[in-house]
């Protein structure tokens, strides 16, 4: 009898589930695929992450693909139009942090040479690859998270709370966090040749 595919989480072969196998702690080192995840991050607060990942495209259209030069340039206007959006999440503070996040963004690129030098220096350039048994064996935040929140905050980005951060780690492959029986995490510890195994952040 074929064993199923058991995933850490999402089910058969929805969007969720898709983003689980495809994207789900995988390394990313483009800075604009960074600036795209950290601004739905900040966005999840208080929500689900599936419930921002449906409107994931609606987010990519208004903010110009998460490009963040033109978010660090748009105007209040554009911003308060965004409120009246049925497709975004309208929460005034998380739509204008979009723009603060991008200048202070910005801002670490200028002194790091990029955003992927910057906070891929928190976990040593490699990924922590963790495998634990079972979802609530993984932590909310951890000492890594809470000294990168405090980080960013100090460069004035908001939503980027310790909680928001972790899972920023996880979603851009700073963090591994696939369980040890599920199908990804073999592959993809084979895909990444340069991992660092173990919790070292708690």
């Amino acid at each position: 009898m074929k064993t199923p595919f058991k995933r850490c989480f999402g089910s058969g072969k929805n969007f969720y589930a898709e983003y689980h196998d495809q994207e789900w702690g995988i390394p990313v080192y483009d800075d604009q695929r960074l600036f795209e995840l950290l601004i739905l991050e900040g966005a999840q607060a208080g929500l689900s992450w599936e419930t921002v990942l449906k409107k994931r495209e609606a987010y990519r259209r208004v903010f110009y693909h998460f490009d963040p030069v033109k978010v660090a340039n748009m105007s209040d206007q554009e911003l308060n139009q965004l409120l009246q959006n049925p497709h975004l999440i309208r929460n005034r503070l998380k739509i204008f942090a979009a723009r603060r996040n991008a200048i202070a963004f910005l801002q670490i690129q200028r002194e790091f040479g990029s955003f992927s030098n910057y906070v891929w220096g928190f976990v040593g350039h490699k990924p922590i690859v963790n495998r634990r048994k079972s979802l609530k064996d993984i932590p909310a935040s951890t000492s890594i998270s809470d000294a990168l929140s405090k980080d960013l905050k100090k460069r004035g980005m908001t939503f980027v709370g310790s909680t928001i951060m972790y899972a920023f780690m996880q979603a851009v492959g700073l963090v591994d966090d696939h369980l040890a029986d599920c199908p990804c995490a073999q592959s993809y510890t084979q895909m990444n040749s340069k991992v660092s195994f173990g919790q070292r952040e708690s």
